[in-house]
């Protein structure tokens, strides 16, 4: 009698993983943004989100926990208990870059995560002032070189991607440039477009109404590749900058235990959610596409990045905060 209880008990801790899955979810899902609402992040979440909810019936709650660079949100969901109704939408800042710039994080990227599946990713555009005689990489390049260290280029502040981005492509070309942090995405990019600073790196929606306006123009794409709803712009890869791929992506991630079930599931939901014409349509929006990348794939990916980030910090010689 004795065996066959050890047994049954057995068996049913097997299934208790399996059953969790097939009933998942049961009530809301705390979706965890690191932001403010408005931001990629928060704009990631809420397109995710709602198409889910149109799909599936599936009920989130986007959960905007601002402060510390992302510190703060990914430490709640770090803590979180690991039955997949509390989830983290993240950016590349906070797994490839936070780690190398900051002391003492009470939570680690590497370990208290499951990657689920990477949910967007577009490129940063390279911009300078449309009255600027720099018209593209190649002139950037030259002109950097003919003047070293006294080219300043603007960044939402240091250590930021985009700050890191501009590094990268100095680092690939063997350029020397002067950085000039500012308060923001937005701060940066309005200095270039009034002339106060010559360069900078964005996301394309930060751009895009200094772009209409004319006050700005478009060196490239910061990125390896060509993108859908940017053909014209040239990526840094085929103009002088070997090796560079920086990206702004967002993706999901769980607090270390979950089950894999549920984890599996998640990802499976949202990867049919992101083949949808309309959400692609309107990522596109916001200057970026659609990513249904596996749990694996995406663990390779973001250990990627985050190796590459590593060695631009130590190349800039940015000191932990």
């Amino acid at each position: 009698m004795r065996i066959l209880t050890k047994t049954l008990l057995a068996i049913a801790l097997t299934l208790a993983p399996f059953a969790q899955a097939q009933d998942y979810p049961t009530r809301p899902i705390r979706l965890v943004v690191a932001f403010a609402p408005g931001g990629v992040v928060d704009t990631a979440a809420r397109v995710l989100s709602s198409k889910m909810t149109e799909r599936l019936g599936w009920q989130f709650v986007v959960d905007n926990r601002t402060g510390g660079n992302g510190l703060i949100g990914g430490g709640i969901v770090a803590k979180a208990q690991p039955d997949g109704y509390t989830l983290l939408l993240a950016h590349t800042g906070e797994f490839a870059i936070n780690q190398w710039i900051f002391k003492n994080i009470p939570f680690d990227y590497s370990n208290d995560f499951i990657p689920i599946t990477m949910v967007n990713d577009g490129p940063m555009l390279v911009i300078v002032n449309s009255q600027s005689p720099i018209a593209s990489f190649k002139d950037l390049i030259a002109a950097a070189k003919a003047k070293p260290g006294q080219m300043s280029y603007g960044s939402p502040g240091s250590g930021a991607v985009n700050h890191l981005a501009i590094e990268w492509l100095a680092s690939a070309a063997g350029l020397k440039l002067l950085h000039v942090p500012y308060k923001g995405g937005a701060p940066a990019v309005t200095a270039v477009a009034q002339g106060d600073v010559p360069l900078t790196s964005a996301g394309v929606p930060g751009v895009l109404p200094h772009l209409n306006s004319g006050r700005v123009k478009v060196l490239g794409v910061t990125t390896a590749r060509r993108w859908d709803f940017g053909r014209d712009w040239v990526p840094a890869s085929e103009a002088g900058f070997p090796g560079v791929d920086a990206s702004i992506w967002t993706g999901l991630f769980a607090p270390k235990g979950v089950p894999k079930q549920v984890i599996n599931q998640i990802y499976a939901e949202v990867a049919k959610t992101l083949k949808q014409a309309d959400v692609k349509e309107r990522f596109a929006t916001l200057g970026s596409e659609p990513v249904s990348m596996s749990p694996a794939d995406f663990a390779k990916r973001v250990k990627q990045d985050a190796e590459r980030y590593r060695k631009i910090v130590q190349t800039v010689g940015l000191e932990a905060q």
